[in-house]
């Protein structure tokens, strides 16, 4: 397969760390350039990722040649600039959260489906280690039928707070925790949620409460300013339980270190032995080893994709859905009742 040429539209936190490297290491992509204005950021670029090219805009990128493009910018650019990516007929991977509502988000797929272009929200929390790991277990039947899945993205870094590019909590860590409790569990009927606003009006920390259409229940945790972070999962079923607990997956650190998975091989997304779970029935437990991380594998599928050799790695439907589920969580926090979907 020819690599697909490749552009990424922001270098802040999340394009500087989580998308150029692993854009960059994908045998896949071939990587054109970086889509910014910002000269402290062009000069990131050409200091991290030397010969590497920036543009001024998603046409001067275009006009370069780029097949698709991933955009990591603050949360309501998102749609303005992936509805213009697909009219300059440019595959798009969407940064979370994909739309600051369903309605948006719904307007973008239908954009993409009437173009005839691959679209996909960057849900790479599905590749997550310990997820991964919870879905074979239940895939395997290991906890019997699941009556409850508890998630948590909490950290204690009340100052400053949840990002303004992420849009606040709900819609930054919620959108990983709805999309993998829709996964694990499927579509939702009601919608139950809690939320703190700061000074700054972002909410810093929610708890929603979803019931699944097949009767399981999603207790979802997301905090910047949680003192006493919780287990990162805790999936109770008929059969017993799997607790696994923090810190998260480390993908996101050895990002951050310089590490990429062109440079750590097979050893990219391996957990060591005691950031394993355990698997529970009361006071028994044995240890369960975790899946290894494979964030790694969502550039060179979404890259097969462009070429019409797979599907997209996330259905874009499913931003649609998870969009919908906190559109419903910030009217239930703002008017105190449950919604019913």
């Amino acid at each position: 397969m020819d690599p697909v040429r490749f552009g990424l539209v922001g270098y802040g936190f999340g394009g500087r760390w989580f998308h150029a490297p692993l854009l960059a290491a994908a045998p896949e992509v071939d990587l054109l350039g970086v889509v910014t204005t910002s000269a402290e950021r062009r000069a990131q670029v050409a200091a991290e990722h030397p010969g590497l090219r920036t543009f001024g805009s998603l046409e001067e990128l275009a006009d370069a040649g780029a097949e698709a493009v991933a955009i990591s910018t603050p949360a309501d650019t998102h749609t303005p600039l992936t509805e213009q990516a697909l009219s300059l007929d440019l595959a798009v991977v969407c940064d979370k959260p994909f739309a600051l509502d369903a309605p948006a988000a719904q307007e973008t797929v239908q954009l993409a489906a009437a173009r005839r272009l691959p679209l996909a929200p960057y849900q790479n929390r599905r590749w997550d280690s310990d997820f991964r790991t919870v879905r074979a277990l239940v895939d395997e039947g290991r906890l019997g039928t699941v009556t409850r899945f508890e998630s948590r993205f909490e950290r204690f870094e009340p100052e400053p707070g949840p990002p303004a590019a992420g849009g606040g909590t709900l819609l930054d860590f919620g959108s990983h925790l709805v999309d993998q409790a829709l996964v694990l569990l499927g579509p939702v009927t009601s919608v139950y949620a809690e939320w703190r606003p700061t000074d700054s009006g972002r909410d810093d920390d929610v708890f929603v409460a979803l019931t699944h259409a097949e009767g399981a229940h999603s207790h979802l945790w997301g905090s910047w300013s949680q003192g006493a972070p919780g287990d990162r999962f805790r999936v109770s079923g008929t059969d017993g339980a799997y607790v696994v607990g923090g810190p998260m997956d480390g993908q996101e650190a050895a990002l951050l270190a310089g590490q990429t998975p062109a440079t750590l091989g097979e050893r990219w997304g391996a957990e060591p032995e005691e950031r394993w779970g355990q698997l529970r029935r009361g006071d028994e437990g044995v240890v369960v080893p975790t899946e290894r991380g494979r964030w790694d594998t969502f550039y060179p599928a979404f890259a097969a994709a462009v070429r019409g050799e797979g599907p997209v790695p996330v259905d874009p439907r499913d931003a649609v859905a998870t969009a919908g589920v906190l559109d419903a969580a910030r009217r239930s926090a703002t008017e105190g009742v449950v919604v019913r979907l």
